[in-house]
């Protein structure tokens, strides 16, 4: 029996805010674009650049309140760089005019909130296979007591982020 993997790992910048949507039954889904650069020297040794563009779906799961979708919606804006972790997927449908359109979409099962965007960053991650909730950005006390007013994330958004308190760490 042969195995196969379809994953793909991403860090760019938000093209726009991302759209969201509630589907029949409740869900959401989020929607953005993720653009991602890279640079290089032709031959002349002129600096050349190329621009991807990556369309992202990010759905919630079971649990309500707490899905990709929904710290997509509350934290994610145009410019913020991120960490996506996926599948690439491809659709086919027939659009009003009865054409065939087709779609690549990269199906978003982690994302991580990462610094250098318009909108500040280093404000967490989340991991949409695991527990359900979101962990607690590294810096999430300096978000709230040194940087009033930045609209950033606070503690109680994270909830469980205290939970590992006890741990016996040696430092």
């Amino acid at each position: 029996m042969s195995r196969s993997v379809n994953k793909v790992q991403l860090i760019g910048n938000l093209g726009n805010d991302p759209e969201v949507r509630t589907v029949a039954g409740g869900s959401k889904v989020a929607t953005f674009s993720l653009a991602t650069s890279r640079t290089w020297n032709n031959q002349s040794g002129e600096k050349q650049e190329k621009t991807e563009w990556h369309r992202c779906v990010a759905w919630n799961g079971s649990s309500k309140g707490s899905g990709l979708a929904d710290i997509v919606e509350k934290y994610c804006k145009k410019g913020d760089r991120l960490f996506v972790e996926g599948s690439i997927e491809y659709r086919q449908w027939q659009d009003k005019e009865n054409q065939t359109r087709y779609s690549t979409e990269i199906k978003v099962r982690e994302l991580m909130m990462l610094g250098g965007g318009a909108g500040g960053g280093g404000r967490g991650d989340y991991d949409g296979e695991s527990s359900g909730r979101s962990r607690a950005p590294a810096g999430a006390a300096a978000t709230k007591s040194g940087a009033a007013g930045t609209g950033g994330p606070e503690f109680e958004d994270f909830p469980g982020a205290l939970e590992d308190a006890d741990d016996d760490l040696p430092f």
